[in-house]
């Protein structure tokens, strides 16, 4: 069976600069019925396990280290053996939630990863965090955004580690040059398209969104 995207929403804290706030996160499953990777393991490794099911799981890849996205990468990795992968540049914010425990690998600009007969490449895209990447997947016409892109947006950059003109150049670099109707499924909320974003550059960077 081709290679398809499987959705699941969990719930809990994000946690930073001594604030916590209620979240849903979009947990990304990317597989076949023999393998699979996700795409932040947020909040609930069991429900993400389950998801997964009996299938082979080959990597845990995590589009940044806020803690809502990466809290149950470790046991999700203990119950699977799956490796946790990360952009090291996170490495600060991943300490903040799992001070005992590294990430497995590394992820970097232009990686790809293979799964079920296609390829994620990572696109490495700081301003959110240091270390922030987002996961192409042309054969799937889909970018998986974290927390960058956003239904009418870019991602936060109010908070430690993070930078407004950083993200903008990522945006503008690395993502609005995909075709125009790659769907972006992103870390919270609803999906978008690149063309439905790309018009509002100039009025994100007007307001410093």
């Amino acid at each position: 069976m081709a290679a398809r995207i499987e959705h699941l929403v969990t719930s809990g804290s994000f946690d930073l600069d001594g604030g916590s706030w209620q979240v849903d996160n979009n947990v990304w499953i990317v597989g076949d019925d023999t393998e699979a990777v996700v795409i932040d393991a947020a909040h609930d490794a069991d429900a993400i396990a389950a998801a997964v099911g009996p299938r082979r799981l080959r990597a845990i890849i995590c589009t940044h280290a806020h803690n809502d996205h990466v809290d149950a990468a470790p046991a999700l990795s203990a119950a699977t053996g799956a490796p946790v992968l990360l952009h090291r540049d996170d490495l600060p914010l991943w300490k903040q939630t799992h001070p005992d425990r590294q990430p497995d690998a590394e992820l970097t600009q232009g990686q790809t990863i293979a799964v079920a007969g296609l390829e994620l490449t990572v696109l490495h895209t700081p301003g959110h965090s240091p270390g922030a990447v987002c996961l192409y997947a042309p054969e799937l016409g889909t970018l998986f955004s974290g927390d960058t892109l956003f239904h009418g947006g870019p991602g936060a950059t109010g908070r430690s580690y993070s930078h407004f003109p950083t993200i903008i150049d990522s945006i503008r670099e690395r993502l609005l040059t995909l075709p125009a109707e790659t769907v972006v499924r992103t870390g919270h909320g609803d999906p978008t398209t690149i063309g439905a974003e790309a018009p509002d550059l100039p009025t994100w960077i007007s307001r410093g969104h």
